[in-house]
């Protein structure tokens, strides 16, 4: 019975010590320029985070015949599950991670409301938003200033034809706030 309560402890010993292995910040929270707005990241495992962004956010007008000719600023709320897939290389080439500063994948889905609204001689009315898969960089830097870009492709949903189209992302911002986790190996 001792050894049992023995290994039991030694196995809860080490899972306690995964629980702060994290790479990534605990949170952080960045005022964007580009698409001007605020950027909320949240660690949620050793190397993933919830990315959630409020803004003015550049994008397609799918309402448009030619979608991909047609970009907008529209109000638009747009979350992302990010897992990055290589901070331990990064972190083993001695380059920083610092921010989060690594290349990810991630399942996107953004809500965009426009309001009412003309497109080609017809009235569009309601939201409209998309889901999909990206894959992306961010880079931080101590000074605050931080980037991130991310290319993929969604399915776009709304007041009209739904159909799959690209996805591209593009953050400029400043790290106003920021909790520090364990980050290394």
């Amino acid at each position: 019975m001792r050894r049992f309560h023995l290994v039991l402890f030694l196995c809860m010993g080490l899972f306690l010590q995964a629980q702060y292995g994290k790479n990534c910040e605990i949170r952080q929270i960045k005022i964007n320029f580009f698409n001007p707005g605020l950027e909320y990241e949240m660690g949620l495992g050793v190397n993933s985070t919830l990315d959630l962004r409020v803004a003015w956010q550049l994008a397609l007008e799918p309402a448009s015949a030619n979608p991909t000719e047609n970009l907008e600023f529209f109000p638009a709320i747009t979350a992302q599950y990010r897992f990055y897939h290589n901070f331990n290389g990064r972190y083993h080439r001695r380059r920083s991670i610092y921010g989060n500063s690594g290349n990810y994948v991630a399942p996107t889905a953004a809500v965009f409301s426009p309001g009412n609204r003309v497109v080609q001689g017809q009235l569009v009315e309601g939201v409209h938003g998309y889901g999909g898969l990206v894959y992306g960089i961010q880079r931080s830097y101590n000074s605050g200033l931080s980037f991130s870009i991310d290319v993929g492709a969604g399915y776009y949903a709304g007041p009209f034809k739904g159909q799959i189209l690209p996805v591209v992302n593009f953050s400029l911002g400043w790290i106003i706030s920021e909790k520090r986790w364990c980050v290394g190996l």
